[in-house]
């Protein structure tokens, strides 16, 4: 008999099918044990009756534990009252692997013991859902530019050089020289696009911020489209419809998880390209009349990302920052040297920036005064600098982070949780 997952067993009503799964909860009556079964892909009630089983299988029934691997054969029958509308009736049960007593208990436990356990924590039916919705999302991203012809190249994880800034890199030593775990792999899609026209990658990021916000991890997955010939407008129109598509898709594929981790639907259900755009300068006058005082030439901090999505239903973009408030790379505006064709795009309810992008100084003067301004050296970017001096054309990209858009999307209280395994500030343990 072949065995099947949970997830399939609609289609076998009244048939006698083998399953496995772990036991996350169960109850007895004296003549019959109620297993609660999960494998990963469903979750089904299963009934083991003294009076339909051979005396030792029953037995065995009671040495099961929270988290006990089951193997059964069982017939699938309709029931209104079960969730799902299906029951598994046992007519044999094997132990696969017995659990000790589980920790993580029906009660409530600290952050610190959960994350020390998180190896297990994943199994809760909470983190189960956040899980499947990430999963979602990733694939969304991969339909969205396969279906626009973006080819994925994967970009190097150590690096001779910064990206977005020498404060915050992560060195390690290289036989002898020293090399960073990558900011981001924007500079090596630049090199991409001049050979495939418009590519992505999609991988794990690394900030050493000292910062314990409930929006900063120090090791992330971003996704990050580089196009060439685009322009600023048109880089935010192509943000604007990756994250509606990402959207739509959990919308459609995730009610049920989304339902599970109690994220009300409207508030994504207004989620529609076009989004609003608003420069840096109006930005700093409507800040003002919040109360807050941002000095010309500086990001926005957590307060103001915070207050500005106040006055906004859905996500918004933040564009044209002047240079002193941005990376080495951003090509200035033709009417003001002073601003670059930069955006960086904040979901609503306060979760803050999900993009940072912007066009590219592709005029090899300008990236070189560029660089020299940012105290970084010429040598590890020799290779970038060859982009501009081989055919240069304009390029265009930008980079969404996958733990805050998937918080935003979940509606979660803290990055932790949209990240299977977190690496915070003084904690990288399991």
């Amino acid at each position: 008999m072949t065995r099947l997952w949970l997830s399939e067993l609609s289609a076998h009503l009244g048939e006698e099918v083998e399953v496995a799964g772990w036991v996350y909860n169960y109850r007895s009556s004296g003549k019959i044990y109620f297993l609660q079964l999960r494998d990963g892909t469903a979750r089904l009630q299963a009934v083991c009756a003294a009076d339909d089983v051979a005396a030792d299988v029953f037995a065995r029934c009671g040495e099961i534990t929270l988290e006990t691997s089951v193997r059964l054969k069982a017939l699938v029958r309709a029931d209104d009252r079960a969730p799902g509308g299906l029951e598994l009736q046992v007519h044999d049960l094997e132990i696969i692997g017995r659990a000790e007593e589980y920790p993580l208990q029906k009660k409530d436990h600290g952050v610190d013991f959960l994350l020390d356990r998180r190896h297990l924590w994943l199994r809760s039916t909470r983190q189960e859902a956040i899980l499947k919705i990430r999963s979602t999302v990733e694939t969304a991203i991969a339909r969205f530019f396969e279906a626009r012809e973006f080819l994925r190249v994967d970009a190097p994880l150590l690096t001779p050089t910064s990206v977005e800034g020498t404060t915050t890199l992560f060195e390690t030593d290289y036989f002898g020289e020293p090399a960073y775990l990558s900011q981001s792999g924007q500079l090596y899609m630049e090199a991409a696009a001049a050979a495939l026209g418009k590519v992505y990658c999609a991988g794990p990021t690394f900030r050493a911020e000292k910062s314990k916000t409930r929006r900063h991890v120090m090791e992330f997955w971003m996704v990050e489209p580089e196009v060439a010939f685009l322009d600023h407008d048109g880089n935010i129109s192509l943000a604007e419809d990756l994250v509606t598509a990402i959207v739509r898709a959990v919308l459609e594929e995730r009610a049920a998880e989304l339902e599970t981790v109690e994220r009300g639907v409207a508030a994504l259900e207004r989620v529609t390209s076009p989004f609003p755009r608003i420069s840096y300068d109006e930005v700093r006058k409507l800040l003002a009349k919040k109360g807050f005082d941002l000095p010309y030439g500086e990001d926005l901090g957590g307060d103001e990302q915070t207050a500005l999505a106040e006055e906004f239903d859905r996500p918004f973009a933040v564009e044209k920052f002047p240079l002193a408030a941005k990376a080495f790379y951003m090509k200035r505006c033709g009417d003001n040297p002073e601003l670059t064709y930069s955006f960086d795009l904040f979901a609503p309810e306060g979760y803050g920036e999900i993009i940072g992008g912007s066009c590219r100084e592709d005029d090899l003067p300008r990236l070189l005064e560029n660089i020299n301004a940012h105290g970084l050296p010429l040598g590890p970017l020799e290779w970038y600098l060859d982009l501009r001096r081989y055919g240069a054309v304009p390029t265009a990209g930008f980079g969404l982070g996958l733990g805050r858009t998937i918080m935003w999307i979940c509606g979660l209280r803290h990055i932790r949780e949209a990240i299977p395994f977190p690496r915070m500030l003084n904690r990288f343990y399991p």
